[in-house]
């Protein structure tokens, strides 16, 4: 009796004691019609046991995120409910149904969740209904695709779309390589293939095998990995590879360097759609090809002013300016090197990278306001929430203290207690419900 038997046995017995669960879940399965499933709480375990992949809005009806939300899923659920593994999408009032937002631990909204065979993975990828479905098509893709002629390897690219970079190993067994797509299956495509030709060789720039070739369809860039593939070196180039050799930084990119530990080199420039521009972005490449242990970025105050303000560039005008980067609060500058003259900026990039690593920088800290908007737009809103917590209450702390220290007129502690109760019973009943929102 092998374990598909002993499942389908455990699903029969499990129909027979609970028959009005396995028909609810029949019926959801019917009406997978590409429309989106409206749940609530006496329908919500029938639907998510119905299918082995489903997208669960969970949303409250004031919230003005969840409106704009809304019409994407309704585009996207028939698309998703047509592929081969078909992927359901529904919604569920979580202010209305307050237990199930417990229980899932909703803590802002919109929160989106992927039930993968009933288990809820945190869904943390784009909104636009085009991203959002090559990204979620990730979920049902295997880890590594086998692809065994050159027009298996052609309809592998088409159908993986040119959001994510797609590793391709030529003449490499998956077993080498399955761990690591595992680890990066939400950030990148896995395939080996069995069997190409040479024009297949030629097409895609390698001249032996093994090989695992790297594609940044967006960026029309590209790499070549011969070995050795052990976990370290093999290791090192998948993750290096995940981001195109100069990264323009937007929301998503942002949201993407959350997974990279990797000091950034981050050129401001005045428009990055400029000539003078592009011919920068070039060398900043070359650059990057030639030092992979950091990541370089660049960013047009045009594009994005309040990102590019948090490093000071209202400030100084000059530019292109450059900084090192941790990805935090802090930022360096190195010391003669702070921006970029017209003539051969190749060679005042090199110096730049000389002098960091020599260690002639100076320690500066972002600026601003708009630096919260970036970690609200990169973590969890429950993270955020708990850090202005923590801080909310320091300084809550920090002012009891205060008051201990100084004398008490015309009224005790016990008064003093009481009313500060009553006020945040108040603030909470008045604005509990809408501080959810995103």
């Amino acid at each position: 009796m092998n374990w598909l038997t002993i499942l389908c046995g455990l699903q029969l017995l499990f129909c027979v004691l609970k028959p009005g669960i396995c028909s609810e879940a029949d019926d959801f399965k019917t009406r997978l019609d590409g429309s989106v499933l409206e749940l609530d709480e006496s329908n919500f375990d029938s639907a998510i046991a119905s299918f082995d992949f489903i997208l669960v809005d969970f949303y409250a009806p004031w919230c003005g995120h969840c409106k704009r939300l809304a019409p994407q899923l309704d585009k996207v659920a028939p698309i998703l409910a047509g592929l081969k593994d078909p992927i359901a999408i529904a919604k569920l009032d979580a202010d209305k149904f307050a237990n199930l937002a417990r229980k899932y631990e909703i803590d802002g909204f919109p929160t989106l969740k992927l039930f993968i065979h009933g288990v809820p993975v945190d869904y943390r990828g784009p909104r636009k209904p085009d991203f959002l479905v090559l990204y979620l098509k990730k979920y049902v893709a295997p880890d590594v695709s086998i692809l065994g002629s050159d027009s298996a390897i052609s309809d592998f690219l088409e159908a993986a779309g040119t959001y994510f970079p797609l590793y391709i190993g030529f003449g490499l067994n998956e077993t080498v390589i399955s761990h690591l797509a595992i680890k990066y299956k939400k950030m990148a495509w896995f395939s080996v293939a069995k069997d190409f030709s040479e024009d297949a060789m030629v097409l895609y720039d390698f001249d032996k095998v093994p090989a695992l070739v790297v594609l940044h369809p967006n960026y029309k860039e590209q790499s070549v990995f011969y070995g050795p593939f052990e976990d370290e070196f093999l290791g090192d180039f998948i993750e290096q590879n995940l981001l195109p050799l100069a990264v323009p930084m937007n929301y998503e990119t942002l949201g993407q360097l959350r997974y990279d530990d990797r000091k950034i080199v981050l050129t401001i420039m005045e428009n990055e759609k400029g000539e003078k521009s592009q011919k920068l972005i070039k060398l900043l490449k070359a650059a990057a090809s030639a030092n992979r242990d950091l990541v370089f970025g660049y960013v047009g105050v045009k594009q994005w002013k309040e990102f590019a303000d948090t490093f000071g560039a209202s400030k100084n005008k000059k530019f292109p300016k450059l900084i090192i980067w941790n990805g935090d609060e802090e930022y360096f500058s190195v010391i003669g090197s702070e921006t970029l003259d017209g003539e051969d900026q190749g060679s005042q990039i090199s110096r730049f990278l000389e002098g960091y690593r020599e260690g002639r920088i100076e320690k500066k800290m972002i600026e601003g306001p708009s630096f919260m908007d970036h970690m609200k737009s990169t973590i969890g809103v429950g993270a955020l929430v708990i850090i202005v917590f923590l801080v909310a209450m320091l300084m809550l702390i920090r002012s009891i203290s205060k008051d201990d220290d100084e004398p008490r007129r015309g009224s005790t502690r016990r008064d003093i207690d009481h009313g500060d109760s009553s006020d945040a019973e108040s603030s909470d009943s008045e604005n509990g419900a809408r501080k959810k929102e995103e």
